[in-house]
């Protein structure tokens, strides 16, 4: 244990000490000056802080000081009551501060108490819960803020990271201050009775035991409770005072003394306004000359002094920031940052600005966000931040998504159109501009507001730009998911399911295979669009067959198979029967025939012809179901699997290649088309 760590212990300690054993006067007078001295230490730290959460234990050290200042109370009160005295600093304040005027130190006492409980402890309270109230309510937009700059690519994850914490602290803080002032009103209020109890009780104690007479029990114990009613009090009034100031404290770059003189100084003149006014008030009053004309000639020499910044301006910083932007521009650290490339990158021109602008009703990041959440839930993969930025290179209505550097997607939208897409059979009074809409291609038109409520009539599908971009940025993304996980990522992964299945983890990996072995078999899933959120299944998978091959290509048709469940209810709906394409056995059989094996893994080795007469055999069949608007699916053996989709994944990456060891054997399949090869 750390000894700052053991002085606060030994300190709580002492102050169970002092509620129940009887002190000596000599050290109750070295605990009242620690009891000064820590009370003007925490308002000097007060004044000195430039916001709230850097005394974040203060409603914590609020109540050990209250408990250690009533400890002290009960202690000199057993003194006074007891041996008629309570050490050397009780009596200077009984007896010198006060002149040793019992009258004037009452009324100085409860001047103090007056200021403490209804002046600054009631402020403190109101502001605390005030503050408070409002800390909590700002705490979702606050949020939301944050995920926003975070998704503008304005700030890192670490950095909304200590920013999340930042918020939850100060909505804790707040909370916590606000029951914490109302220890420093019961302390007033317990000073109070605690003076009154010393004043009583020490006249009777006096008369009856020590066999005094009115007057001089009277002298005696008034002085001592007095003194030490008055030596409670100061301590008492600067921690109040410390309350006060710390949840007044707004956010600011410098401390309370800098932001005083900075800001109540920032207008000189006024100085000549006020030096004038009190050299007037001299003379035209009874009041000496002297007094005020001294007074009025500092305030114009303040002035003078003040106004060497013309107009109380602060000076301009953009100078001082362009001189630090071209040594930052001499560094060698600045050109490695122009390195740097961001996973995903959405650029626009300047006229879809408003798409990104809240303050012009845009919720382009809000979409962001929850397609974040959303591809998280689908794929199983956390999708890095999507830096946002306007682009005066591209057209105004045109933008376009960059996917580690390189342009994946580009499109063009008009923010006063809707986008209509056509049921099938256009109808010639929905009037607009021709275009194809971003995402799968269709054929759509850009129609007006006031032609929307006639599109939807005749059946369109009316869609408005920030749906078109969002689903656009979605749809690519979850094309080029694979692309984005790295082995960083896949690192990240591994250790989220190291928290729940810590075994499994250890089974797989380092060994029998690598971190960048995993991350190939989870990027060839997330290719075909699998998703691998299931990892324990995943690594379940790779356990058992990890230890009998390396080939990644291999172990991802593994894991297809034991993710059977979840891609058959991928591709088939509950009580309807798949249809899908199927190869025929030769088919099937030349392909088997092709395979070549190396030591660097399997591949396809067709002959063109063959391989061109496949490929139109797809084309032929996925045409006739477009028209028969089904979505094409081709069926083969868990031999060639993956053969078929590398010999299609070029001309056909949409099309889904499943096994028949990937599907569940309650799943009815209806083959509506052959693949054949002569």
């Amino acid at each position: 244990m750390r000894a700052r760590d053991l002085i606060v212990l030994i300190s709580v300690i002492l102050i169970v000490a002092m509620l129940i054993i009887p002190l000596p006067s000599w050290l109750l007078s070295i605990l009242i000056m620690m009891n000064i001295t820590l009370a003007l230490l925490v308002l000097l730290v007060s004044m000195n802080m430039t916001e709230p959460l850097q005394l974040s234990v203060f409603p914590s050290l609020l109540l050990l000081m209250t408990l250690f200042r009533l400890g002290l109370n009960v202690s000199t009160t057993r003194s006074i009551l007891s041996h008629g005295h309570a050490g050397g600093v009780v009596e200077v304040f009984g007896s010198f501060v006060v002149g040793g005027n019992v009258v004037v130190g009452i009324v100085i006492f409860l001047i103090l108490i007056i200021i403490q409980f209804i002046v600054i402890t009631k402020g403190s309270e109101r502001v605390s819960e005030v503050a408070a109230r409002f800390t909590l309510d700002a705490m979702p937009g606050k949020q939301m803020s944050i995920d926003a700059d975070l998704n503008a690519g304005m700030i890192s994850e670490h950095e909304a990271r200590a920013r999340r914490e930042k918020v939850g602290r100060e909505a804790d803080f707040y909370g916590a201050m606000d029951g914490a002032s109302k220890f420093v009103k019961g302390d007033a209020i317990a000073g109070i009775i605690i003076v009154m109890i010393n004043l009583i009780v020490g006249i009777v104690i006096g008369m009856m035991q020590q066999g005094l007479g009115i007057a001089e029990a009277a002298n005696r114990y008034s002085l001592l409770t007095v003194g030490d009613g008055i030596v409670s009090q100061i301590p008492a009034l600067l921690i109040t005072t410390a309350t006060g100031i710390v949840v007044t404290r707004a956010a600011s770059d410098g401390n309370l003394g800098s932001d005083i003189t900075s800001q109540l100084m920032a207008y000189p003149k006024m100085l000549y306004v006020a030096g004038g006014t009190i050299f007037l008030l001299g003379l035209f009053t009874p009041i000496h000359d002297m007094l005020t004309i001294s007074i009025a000639a500092l305030l114009v020499f303040g002035g003078y002094s003040f106004s060497k910044v013309p107009d109380g301006e602060p000076p301009d910083l953009s100078e001082m920031e362009e001189e630090i932007q071209a040594d930052d521009m001499k560094s060698p650290e600045s050109v490695v940052n122009l390195l740097n490339i961001d996973p995903i990158e959405f650029e626009f021109g300047y006229g879809l600005i408003p798409l990104a602008d809240a303050n012009q009703g845009g919720d382009l990041l809000d979409r962001i966000v929850m397609i974040r959440r959303q591809l998280a839930i689908e794929l199983g993969l956390v999708i890095p931040v999507v830096r946002i930025r306007d682009n005066i290179q591209l057209q105004p209505n045109e933008y376009r998504l960059k996917i580690k550097g390189s342009e994946m997607a580009r499109g063009e939208v008009l923010l006063d159109h809707y986008l209509a897409m056509s049921p099938g059979v256009e109808d010639e009074s929905v009037e607009g501009i021709d275009t194809i809409e971003p995402s799968f291609g269709l054929p759509a038109k850009w129609i007006t507001e006031d032609m929307k409520a006639q599109a939807e009539i005749f059946g369109y599908t009316v869609v408005d730009p920030p749906s078109v971009v969002s689903t656009h940025i979605t749809e690519i993304i979850k094309s080029n998911a694979g692309e984005l996980l790295g082995r960083q990522e896949t690192k990240q992964l591994i250790e989220h399911l190291k928290e729940s299945y810590p075994i499994l983890v250890e089974e797989v990996t380092p060994n029998p295979l690598t971190i960048g072995e995993i991350q190939k078999v989870l990027a060839k899933l997330l290719k075909e669009k699998v998703s691998v959120r299931n990892l324990p299944v995943i690594f379940e998978t790779l356990a058992d067959f990890g230890k009998i091959t390396s080939d990644t290509d291999v172990l991802a048709e593994y894991v297809r198979q034991a993710l059977a469940r979840q891609i058959t209810s991928q591709y088939a709906n509950p009580g309807d029967s798949l249809k899908v394409v199927t190869l025929s056995g030769r088919a099937e059989k030349v392909m088997a025939e092709g395979v070549q094996q190396t030591e660097h893994g399997n591949y396809l080795s067709l002959d063109p012809a063959v391989s061109q007469q496949i490929l139109e055999s797809i084309a032929s069949q996925v045409e006739q179901l477009s028209l028969m608007e089904q979505t094409p699916i081709i069926l083969c053996s868990p031999a060639v699997r993956m053969y078929v989709r590398q010999l299609t994944e070029r001309y056909f990456p949409h099309i889904p290649i499943l096994s028949y060891n990937e599907l569940e054997a309650n799943v009815e399949v209806q083959s509506v088309g052959v693949v054949t090869i002569e």
